[in-house]
């Protein structure tokens, strides 16, 4: 009977413990802003090294009013970080951060209205924090800045049900642009990751224990979103991070390669090939001559390769320039790079063709004439194809590569090879053609031929003459044997004489 009593009494007195260091537990809690999440049904907070990021899904807050109110009552505005004694303004800092870790439901614009106000303005205070910081970040603030930005930028990004049929369609730009619902929170997140890495205040030996190889492959990850304000975000934040950590460049390189062959091989969908090309023709400018090896690799493996997606008018322009930087630095490349573009060479994309032969402008804008040399047969066959295009957009393209300066000197220089390869279609055309307007410039493209090289351009047409009559007697010839051939075959069968058909070949075992 005593025992039960004393066990009764020891059990209360174990409850009231339980119950006095659950509540300081939570004032613990709220004045860290850890404990928001758990009355809410949010993630919890990161906490730890730095390298635990959040799951990214924007947890909605239950139902219960009761949970609406206890997490209004524990998301309170905290005092501004200016107006507390120096002493406290990095406690108050790692609050405010914490807090921040918050995540909250943007589906629903109406719920929980005052806490992300009070979010917003927190973030405000801490960017201001950020950029008018004049000594260097501890280690402590380091890692509060970096977790507070992977819980709120690292998430699982939401494919919408058009991007099936986008990827297919040829002019994106006329789609309208898909926008987060929670932008108004994740720009300034970004905007305060991108003052953090390029602040003077920010140590770069310190900082890469916590922006590592994780978080930039997480940041990688970011680059399909659907939102082109936070693809231009990542942008200009991967740039600043290639720039301040040297250590990481070639990683960076090789994972953004990584991204281009899944593209390229696998998916050929992914929003930020556009993005992650510009970055990349602002590395490649800086490249230092002579050219590594695994720049030319990355040329022919890579830059090459992306000219045979379908989407490519998402990233054409950036790709050219990414191109053309090569051409620049080193003009050896000319030939692999033209006949690399020549194998992907659209047969039956008109619009592709002609961002083709855009690109193959200015190619040849920036080739030197004894590079052209080497190149310039399959590229004016090429050419010559296109002359020939029943799409007259393609065809006056082809055309207009005469009215560039440059490129018609180097083609001037080269006449005696290239007139020969070019004027039958010119002929083609002339003779044939359905646009009045390529009739035109065909004309036009001839007449320059004949009034600069007369001789050349008589010659040219003698040998096409000849050509053409030579080809006319093969075509009769042929002709002729196919009825010789039918009358045979006529006669047989007329007389009930067998005719011969040679025995099928025996098929060859597969071995498999």
């Amino acid at each position: 009977m005593m025992k039960q009593i004393f066990g009764r009494r020891k059990a209360s007195k174990t409850a009231d413990k339980e119950s006095v260091g659950g509540r300081r537990h939570a004032a613990l809690n709220q004045q860290s802003g850890s404990g928001v999440a758990d009355l809410s049904g949010q993630q919890q907070v990161l906490s730890g090294t730095g390298h635990a990021y959040g799951s990214g899904n924007r947890a909605g807050f239950q139902e219960s009013r009761i949970n609406d109110a206890l997490f209004s009552s524990y998301f309170r505005p905290l005092p501004s970080i200016k107006d507390v004694p120096n002493t406290e303004k990095q406690n108050l800092l790692i609050v405010k951060l914490n807090m921040c870790c918050t995540l909250f439901d943007f589906s629903d614009p109406t719920r929980n209205i005052k806490e992300k106000k009070i979010k917003v303005e927190t973030l405000m205070e801490i960017l201001d924090y950020v950029r008018t910081a004049n000594t260097k970040f501890p280690e402590i603030v380091v890692e509060g800045i970096t977790k507070m930005i992977s819980a709120n930028l690292f998430r699982t990004l939401v494919v919408p049900p058009r991007e099936k049929k986008v990827l297919q369609a040829f002019d994106l730009e006329e789609d309208e642009p898909l926008m987060d619902p929670a932008w108004p929170h994740l720009h300034i997140v970004y905007e305060l990751l991108l003052n953090f890495v390029q602040s003077a205040e920010t140590d770069a030996k310190l900082a890469k224990r916590y922006v590592d190889h994780s978080f930039i492959l997480r940041l990688l990850e970011l680059f399909d979103s659907v939102d082109l304000r936070e693809r231009d975000c990542l942008k200009m934040v991967l740039h600043r991070i290639y720039g301040k950590f040297m250590v990481y460049r070639p990683f960076i390189r090789k994972a953004i390669n990584n991204v281009f062959y899944q593209f390229i091989y696998e998916t050929e969908k992914h929003n930020g090939i556009a993005e992650l090309l510009e970055i990349l023709g602002s590395i490649i400018n800086g490249f230092a001559l002579p050219l590594k090896e695994e720049h030319k690799l990355f040329l022919v493996r890579t830059l090459i390769p992306l000219h045979k997606a379908r989407c490519i008018s998402m990233y054409h322009r950036q790709l050219s320039y990414c191109i053309t930087q090569f051409v620049e630095k080193d003009g050896k490349l000319v030939d692999t790079i033209i006949r690399g573009i020549i194998k992907y060479w659209p047969v039956t994309n008109s619009p592709k063709e002609v961002l083709f032969l855009g690109e193959l402008e200015e190619i040849l804008e920036a080739t030197q004439p004894s590079e052209f040399q080497k190149c310039m047969v399959p590229v004016f066959c090429q050419v010559a194809r296109c002359f020939n295009s029943s799409h007259f957009q393609v065809a006056e393209r082809a055309l207009f590569l005469w009215n560039n300066d440059r490129v018609e000197s180097l083609i001037r220089q080269n006449s005696k090879v290239i007139l020969p390869i070019i004027l039958p279609a010119l002929e083609k055309n002339i003779n044939g053609h359905w646009n009045p307007a390529v009739q035109s410039l065909s004309l036009n493209v001839q007449k320059l031929f004949s009034d600069r090289e007369p001789e050349l351009f008589a010659e040219c047409v003698l040998k096409y003459e000849e050509d053409k009559v030579r080809e006319e007697e093969l075509k009769l010839k042929q002709v002729a044997a196919w009825k010789r051939l039918d009358e045979i075959a006529s006669s047989k069968v007329t007389s009930g004489e067998a005719v011969l058909v040679s025995p099928p070949l025996p098929r060859q075992p597969s071995g498999l």
